[in-house]
């Protein structure tokens, strides 16, 4: 008789070690990392290069930015097809569709508006090659060990979008805007190759979409579909929501500390100081509530840590000096660990055949309203000045928190799913249900 195999308790407080030590996440996460650090690089180099050519600051911050705004019409148009394509060539296909954009960058002198396309378009495909993997990332770890390797991708983000940025300062002065595109491309080449060789190939999920591999509108029909249902699901879009509203008010205010600074006269250079804690306290965080804590914990965390990243943005109504300034931004940072928290009840509450879907709305819901945020708020200080503007921004990211603190009693904020089985009771599994028949 075969003995069964019981799964890990709900309860159970995974480690880095069992997470990383998963062949297949590690290629993932390694690859992941490597792009991230190749994107940091071609948008700031991308950006230095317009702002050559055209000496505009508008076209240069357009530049920086284009990347962000298609990924929420892409995951619309074209998200069902993270599960129902075959994931490694979805995710080689990504990362080679990225290192094209960087050679063509690079090598081809096209007008401002055809180069700022060429980059729209590829964000448009972000969602899709995103969500397989992560698809692939929940499927191969499970209960906490999930929640941990969220962490470790979060992590080793913040560091690969800091390398990225410092790398395109030194490889423009050194080499020059297009060689710098040029190692932005090989770095690129390089992630597209490791997962062509060594992803194990899998099918998709679901099977291909009818008639989206006749480009007739098939997979734009069921996209759309899919994304409906998961947003008309209540569990689904307050649990997104929750993810996607404190980010954006952050980064309204993250956008304004370099104003902020220039108006109180700080030393040059203090800026990069500022804009360097929020990451800082994001990792720190990360790797403590991520490590110390357990799951129910980190749970019951989620409202007093969303509450952290805004409340002590309020303090810069005070307008104080670098060394505060500093402090109040490390403690927004640490906040941003309330995401562990939300993992597990966010899985358990998506359905199997829309899991890749979701995790791609999730993840370019995000990165526009993180590009919405800046243009917000710095509306605002124009109005009331950069630390009133601040100071709004992580007011409405604590008011979020108090949002949260109404779904459920203080002692389980998080709407806590049957984690056994993933399902909901009553209706709301129906609304969540199979978003691409």
């Amino acid at each position: 008789m075969t003995p069964t195999v019981e799964p890990a308790p709900v309860n159970h407080r995974a480690t880095y070690r069992e997470v990383l030590a998963e062949p297949r996440f590690r290629l993932l996460f390694s690859t992941r990392t490597i792009a991230i650090t190749a994107g940091s690089l071609r948008i700031t180099t991308f950006s230095v290069l317009v702002f050559a050519a055209t000496g505009s600051a508008l076209l240069s911050a357009l530049a920086f930015g284009i990347g962000f705004l298609p990924q929420l019409f892409g995951s619309l148009l074209l998200g069902s097809l993270a599960d129902r394509l075959p994931p490694r060539a979805l995710i080689a296909g990504g990362y080679a569709l990225e290192c094209a954009a960087a050679l063509l960058l690079a090598l081809v002198r096209m007008p401002i508006a055809a180069s700022l396309g060429v980059v729209a378009l590829v964000a448009l495909a972000t969602p899709v090659f995103s969500g397989a993997s992560g698809r692939l990332v929940a499927q191969w770890l499970e209960g906490d060990a999930y929640v941990l390797g969220r962490s470790l991708n979060n992590i080793a983000a913040s560091g690969a979008q800091l390398l990225g940025l410092a790398l395109g300062g030194a490889a423009v002065a050194v080499l020059g805007p297009h060689w710098a595109l040029a190692v932005s491309a090989a770095l690129y080449l390089g992630c597209a190759l490791a997962v062509r060789l060594r992803l194990p190939r899998l099918p998709g999920a679901f099977g291909r979409t009818p008639g989206s591999a006749r480009g007739d509108g098939g997979a734009v029909r069921a996209s759309l579909h899919g994304a409906g249902l998961l947003l008309r699901g209540h569990t689904v879009r307050r649990l997104m929501l929750a993810q996607w509203l404190p980010p954006a008010f952050v980064a309204g205010a993250e956008g304004l500390i370099v104003a902020y600074a220039g108006g109180r006269h700080f030393a040059p250079g203090r800026y990069a100081v500022l804009m360097g804690c929020l990451p800082v306290g994001m990792l720190v965080g990360d790797l403590l509530v991520g490590r110390l804590l357990r799951p129910p914990t980190r749970e019951r965390l989620v409202v007093p840590l969303i509450a952290l990243t805004g409340l002590p943005l309020v303090g810069f109504a005070a307008e104080p000096g670098v060394g505060v300034s500093s402090c109040l931004l490390l403690l927004c940072g640490f906040g941003f660990a309330y995401g562990l928290g939300l993992q597990r009840p966010f899985l358990d509450a998506l359905p199997q055949d829309g899991q890749g879907q979701a995790f791609g709305l999730l993840g370019s819901g995000s990165m526009t309203l993180q590009g919405v945020g800046p243009v917000c708020f710095g509306s605002v200080a124009a109005g009331i000045g950069t630390g009133g503007a601040i100071a709004l921004a992580g007011g409405a990211a604590a008011l979020t928190a108090g949002w949260i603190l109404t779904w459920h009693p203080p002692t389980s904020p998080v709407p806590v799913l049957n984690h056994s089985t993933g399902s909901e009771n009553g209706t709301e599994q129906h609304a969540c249900s199979s978003p691409a028949q």
